[in-house]
């Protein structure tokens, strides 16, 4: 067992320190990144919305076909134990991530070599989220960049299930990064139109309408779908379309949305600026304000309280 300054995880049904966590090398997530996970965070130390995140890794589990040996109720347990016992490595003040990661495990000829690795490899663990780093983007905005590889379109592999396989959006990420070490990448799909992004969701604002890719050629994320719901009880239409770079550059304002990044507004696209310049734009800002206020939590100025270093 774990001290309690020390992070951990749960492991094929123990909880261990994170450092003894080990895996494998013939275990089917690491040959193919046959596997899936899902990530969220706290607020206030308090998981948000896990039922959902678990329902959507349940999604991705029927979507590979795998069984994780829990059901979706011990996965929410075990989800919470692992976290409050994280939560101690972090002050009152500050938040982690949450996530449950599942592979197919090891392959029955290769599973002599490790008798103790029967069925799938689940792994629930937790890390700081990164507030320091992010900072500055919330003060000055994102740059975004599409890059020239693309989203696989759906009848060749769903973006809709969350799967540890995430070298088509790293290929991106390197491309991008090897432009703007600080820029982050907006995806297209096959027929040209904006995706998304490694572990975010790409939305517009214009005319007053909040603007965001097709599910179908997207993750769904629980981060974009409750901006969607937040701007609908503010009374601000949404819809789902296709989006491409003329829509981006003739926005009024851009954002994305995640699990850690919560929202946060973008101000150009591949070097060209969107909107007026103002950071956030008044209903990006709206929506900010509408997500503390949801989660009683003042997660953007868990990030502004680093913005000046």
């Amino acid at each position: 067992m774990a001290g309690s300054d020390e992070w951990v995880v749960w492991f094929n049904g123990e909880i261990i320190p994170e450092r003894d966590a080990r895996i494998p090398f013939r275990d089917r997530g690491f040959k193919y990144g046959d596997a899936v996970f899902d990530t969220t965070r706290t607020f206030g130390h308090k998981i948000f919305r896990l039922d959902d995140h678990i329902d959507r890794l349940f999604r991705s589990l029927a979507y590979l076909d795998i069984d994780p040996g829990l059901t979706r109720q011990e996965f929410c347990s075990i989800t919470e134990d692992v976290a409050a016992r994280n939560l101690r490595q972090v002050s009152v003040d500050e938040d982690i991530w949450v996530t449950q990661r599942v592979t197919r495990g090891i392959d029955p000829a290769d599973g002599q070599a490790w008798p103790d690795f029967d069925g799938p490899t689940v792994i629930v663990e937790c890390r700081p989220l990164p507030f320091r780093g992010r900072a500055k983007f919330y003060r000055r905005g994102l740059e975004l960049v599409i890059p020239s590889v693309r989203r696989p379109p759906p009848d060749t592999l769903s973006p809709r299930a969350k799967m540890q396989n995430y070298i088509n959006l790293v290929i991106a990420d390197l491309e991008v990064r090897a432009q703007n070490s600080e820029a982050q990448a907006i995806m297209l799909d096959t027929n040209g139109n904006l995706a998304e992004g490694r572990g975010s969701n790409f939305f517009l604002v214009r005319d007053g309408v909040v603007l965001t890719p097709k599910e179908r050629y997207v993750l769904p994320g629980v981060s974009r779908q409750t901006a969607i719901d937040l701007a609908r009880e503010l009374g601000i239409p949404v819809e789902e379309a296709d989006l491409d770079f003329f829509d981006a550059v003739s926005a009024d304002e851009a954002f994305i949305t995640s699990s850690s990044w919560c929202i946060c507004p973008a101000t150009s696209i591949n070097g060209r600026r969107i909107g007026d310049g103002e950071i956030p734009g008044p209903i990006t800002k709206r929506l900010i304000e509408a997500y503390v206020a949801l989660v009683d939590c003042d997660w953007l100025g868990q990030y502004l309280k680093y913005a000046n270093e």
